[in-house]
């Protein structure tokens, strides 16, 4: 690794955890971090978590657990170029979505919609609650006991209500403060991912067609390179060379107008960052591209009606687990079955659930199955 930059996150600067441990022997703090994450149940269950489409339905379509491996490989890349921690970058990114619902968008839409009336639910708190709370690996503390940096950039989003409970952690959403570039540069990994291989994994499914996708700018422009240069390329291999080639755009865009960006505030420690504007950005011409894309993906993919089926069922399965448990504790399994805060209880178990897993907890408790009587 390079010497890393006055301004970025180390374990000369890092605000420690909030239970204190002796240094890590062999590796680093954030290298600690990252590990945890790598072995902690919520990270393994990624693994069966939608990203666009439902588990079940395919299995070379993305899941949470193969976008959160993507993030942090782009999140690395970057803090490499700038100098920055790599190791903190790649924890974050592999942290981010460990509070997603079953189901993507639509399970948190849904979940978010039943606990309307006790606080709400936000997939990144929830992943905060993750790794502080839930987690139960450590004989000396629950959760991860990450550091706060790394604590800092899971939280991307915060309401002023739940920042104000958060203590140190949420002041920055009170404040109007910045997180580390370390946290910015996985919050951009995340878009770029995401955007980028949804694209191929809407292809793979036949929802959208590269015909389509001829009307989006950062789209058309690379896959018109690739057919001049390779004109006899099957299709498939022409969609996999554009991605590559518009992601490896992206980033050298968000790189090279960083370090501009960087250069112009003319940081010089830690604590400049927090008070200084966002200086992870795409370039204003790339902005402009990449929400194209985003446009194109909400309106063709995202609410492709064969994605809205699906989703409107998984929206239906969760409503109706929540529903079942509030009404009757006893149905949950016994850790749950607590009485202090019972929607926060059922909140966390359905958020912990397996796309496959709240598909069958859903039949376990619905489903009514005739039964051959005996003679």
């Amino acid at each position: 690794m390079n010497k890393l930059a006055a301004y970025a996150v180390t374990e000369a600067n890092f605000r420690g955890r909030k239970v204190a441990e002796a240094a890590p022997q062999g590796r680093g703090e954030f290298q600690r971090d990252r590990d945890r994450i790598i072995h902690s149940g919520a990270f393994r269950r990624l693994e069966y978590k939608t990203q666009v489409f439902v588990n079940h339905e395919g299995d070379l379509f993305r899941t949470r657990l193969t976008h959160s491996i993507e993030v942090s490989q782009i999140a690395r890349s970057i803090a490499r170029r700038l100098n920055l921690n790599e190791d903190l970058a790649e924890a974050i990114a592999l942290a981010h979505d460990l509070g997603h619902t079953p189901f993507g968008h639509a399970g948190q839409d849904a979940l978010n919609a039943c606990m309307k009336s006790y606080g709400g639910f936000e997939h990144n708190l929830q992943s905060l609650r993750v790794v502080d709370q839930l987690e139960e690996r450590y004989a000396a503390f629950d959760g991860l006991n990450l550091c706060f940096e790394t604590r800092a950039g899971i939280l991307k989003h915060c309401s002023a209500d739940n920042a104000a409970k958060l203590g140190e952690l949420g002041e920055r959403f009170l404040q109007n403060k910045r997180p580390s570039l370390e946290a910015q540069i996985a919050n951009l990994a995340d878009e770029i991912a995401y955007n980028n291989h949804d694209v191929d994994d809407g292809l793979r499914s036949g929802l959208i067609t590269l015909d389509a996708l001829r009307d989006v700018p950062l789209v058309a422009q690379h896959l018109q390179q690739i057919q001049q240069q390779y004109p006899n390329l099957p299709a498939r291999r022409q969609i996999h060379e554009t991605i590559r080639q518009m992601i490896n755009t992206l980033v050298s865009d968000v790189i090279k107008t960083s370090e501009q960006n960087i250069r112009a505030a003319q940081l010089s420690s830690l604590a400049e960052v927090y008070d200084a504007p966002p200086m992870l950005a795409f370039s204003a011409a790339m902005f402009e591209q990449q929400r194209a894309l985003k446009k194109f993906l909400h309106t063709n993919l995202y609410r492709h009606y064969k994605v809205m089926r699906m989703s409107s069922k998984a929206q239906r399965i969760i409503t109706d687990l929540f529903e079942v448990f509030m009404d009757d504790a006893r149905l949950l399994p016994p850790q749950f079955q607590v009485a202090t805060d019972r929607a926060r209880a059922v909140a966390d178990y359905i958020a912990g659930m397996t796309d496959r897993y709240a598909i069958r907890e859903h039949r376990r408790i619905f489903a009514v199955e005739e039964v051959p009587v005996s003679l």
